[in-house]
């Protein structure tokens, strides 16, 4: 994992990588822009309702606070959903630079089913961390666990994402259906390498990104390479 990373961070400058990570953060920033602008707009009609009076400073300090919420809380969700759109390119560029003969019976993935996929990891992210809320507070109160919690929780959702990421274009379905239960190891330490960079600063902007790359090179040297053994 760590030869993945490294050579994930060598190709990020790449022109096909630096396109996806500016698109995919330009989109990410634009759905928490408009969340707090919904937020603001919403707030300030509610309350000018209420008190028949204009709030809207009142307004804007709320949809301030609930949008650096949702980019502490969400950010992760939403960048690996909005990168999943267009990870297809950064496969595509780490197998063209690394892996050119798997790249020659790959099948690009379609937009619709790219971004199905970003959805349901999105939803999956969001639902199974609210539903685990109960359990990283009553071990925040223990005092431990919490970190370990997360960790295990997201790096089991990051490494299936992540995987079926690259699988898409190398499998049909049944495949990687079959594909997933072989690796469970091997993805659950991938999702947690990236799980790690979330929480590191400045790689975390990057870290889908980087994620979609190292998964890239997971899967070509764990299956690509012992299928054609």
């Amino acid at each position: 994992m760590i030869r993945a990373l490294l050579l994930s961070l060598r190709q990020l400058t790449d022109p096909p990588v630096l396109r996806v990570f500016v698109k995919s953060m330009v989109v990410t920033l634009l759905v928490f822009a408009l969340l707090g602008v919904g937020t603001w707009w919403g707030t300030q009609a509610a309350l000018a309702a209420w008190l028949g009076w204009d709030a809207s400073g009142l307004a804007a300090a709320f949809a301030l606070f609930v949008t650096v919420l949702a980019l502490w809380l969400l950010f992760r969700a939403v960048a690996i959903a909005v990168v999943g759109i267009f990870a297809d390119e950064v496969v595509e560029a780490v197998e063209a630079r690394h892996y050119p003969e798997a790249l020659k019976t790959a099948r690009p993935v379609p937009f619709a089913r790219s971004l199905a996929m970003g959805l349901r990891s999105a939803a999956r992210v969001i639902l199974v961390n609210v539903l685990m809320l109960p359990v990283y507070i009553a071990l925040l109160v223990t005092g431990v666990g919490t970190a370990a919690a997360f960790f295990i929780i997201n790096g089991w959702l990051l490494g299936r994402d992540l995987g079926d990421i690259v699988a898409a274009r190398h499998m049909d379905a049944a495949a990687m259906r079959g594909w997933r239960a072989t690796t469970k190891g091997g993805r659950f330490v991938l999702g947690l390498a990236n799980t790690g960079l979330f929480v590191v600063p400045v790689l975390n902007i990057a870290a889908p990104v980087l994620g979609a790359a190292m998964a890239t090179h997971y899967f070509h040297s764990q299956f690509y390479r012992k299928a054609q053994a």
